[in-house]
């Protein structure tokens, strides 16, 4: 499967965010960038898309940051894709000839499954399990 770099990003920014989360403490913009090796530049536009879904706040000034807007547990990966990248769970199947509806019908049901895996796959999850953690659709 191939999730754009913004998507990377982003779960790789709310994963760090979230293991250091304790709802008060900020973490700068650069240290986010400097942890993950990322670009502050991209970053800070991702940091944007989360803000407007609501999944991290942020506070301006020398002692601001960015922080979860509320525990890890209830982060879902598909919240995550829904803020930066929804068009990747957009089934663009269509049901024009004479298979073309029983082809939409699988993809949708393959979509289907893949959304539902994502609304059980959390934050929490991403930030602290080991790094052989499988995921199984």
């Amino acid at each position: 499967m191939k999730i754009s770099l913004k998507l990377e990003y982003a779960c790789r920014a709310l994963a760090q965010l979230a293991k250091l989360h304790d709802g008060k403490t900020l973490t700068r913009l650069e240290d986010l960038a400097q942890r993950e090796a990322v670009s502050g530049n991209f970053l800070v536009q991702i940091l944007n898309d989360l803000k407007r879904a609501h999944l991290i706040e942020s506070r301006r000034g020398q002692a601001g940051g960015y922080l979860l807007a509320r525990h890890p547990q209830q982060i879902s990966l598909r919240q995550i894709i829904d803020a930066v990248d929804p068009s990747l769970l957009v089934c663009s199947a269509h049901p024009d000839g004479e298979s073309g509806a029983a082809v939409q019908r699988a993809w949708d049901q393959v979509s289907s499954a893949l959304r539902h895996t994502l609304d059980r796959i959390t934050l929490d999850q991403l930030a602290h399990e080991p790094q052989a953690t499988m995921f199984h659709i």
